[in-house]
């Protein structure tokens, strides 16, 4: 599902991207690790931001990016037209249906999109699917507590079924054979869960 203009305003400006670099990848390298020489897979780029972040604080070789927007794609290959283009794709793809082979990643970053994702199940699946066995995934979500608050509830568009807690993500990762473990916070009263795993 597309972001509304006002979750794009929200997520598209340099307060965002402060947060993004100073306060999410600290704690997400600090949950996962670095991915130096990686192959790394990136879901819902947007305008770039978090592509940026994986290349120059996680040390990625290369990065396969998409969105289901093909505006916010657009906005990341102008934004990204500087780092060499045999180290980037960008595409319009859908996170439940990712085009890409089998164990073709060694990490996957999901920067808040699964909760956009109507069969965020799927969505997992086809994670798990596309990492290389011990490959890592490094998610930040947004969970079913915060979506009923009422900020979600009338100014952004989200899927209104099938949402899930913090320990129902982390619970289904671990199902679909994504190992958590410790390796996961909660912020914000558990509005937000942030973590990394690997696939066993």
């Amino acid at each position: 599902m597309k972001m509304n203009w006002v979750e794009k305003f929200f997520m598209n400006n340099a307060l965002r991207a402060f947060i993004q670099r100073h306060f999410e990848a600290p704690l997400l390298e600090k949950l996962g690790g670095r991915v130096d020489g990686m192959k790394v897979l990136e879901i819902g780029c947007g305008r770039g931001i978090g592509t940026g972040i994986i290349f120059e604080r996680f040390g990625a070789r290369e990065i396969h990016s998409f969105d289901v927007d093909p505006e916010m794609v657009e906005k990341a290959r102008k934004r990204l037209s500087g780092y060499p283009q045999d180290r980037l794709k960008l595409f319009v793809g859908d996170a439940a249906s990712i085009d890409a082979e089998d164990n073709s990643f060694d990490a996957v970053f999901d920067f808040w999109i699964i909760h956009h994702v109507p069969d965020w199940r799927k969505a997992v699946s086809e994670i798990r699917r596309v990492l290389k066995p011990g490959g890592k995934f490094f998610f930040g979500e947004v969970t079913s507590k915060a979506l009923g608050r009422l900020f979600y509830r009338m100014f952004l568009e989200h899927p209104s079924q099938n949402r899930f807690s913090a320990r129902e993500f982390v619970s289904e990762l671990e199902k679909q054979g994504i190992r958590v473990g410790n390796n996961s916070v909660e912020r914000f009263f558990g509005d937000f869960v942030i973590g990394a795993g690997r696939r066993v």
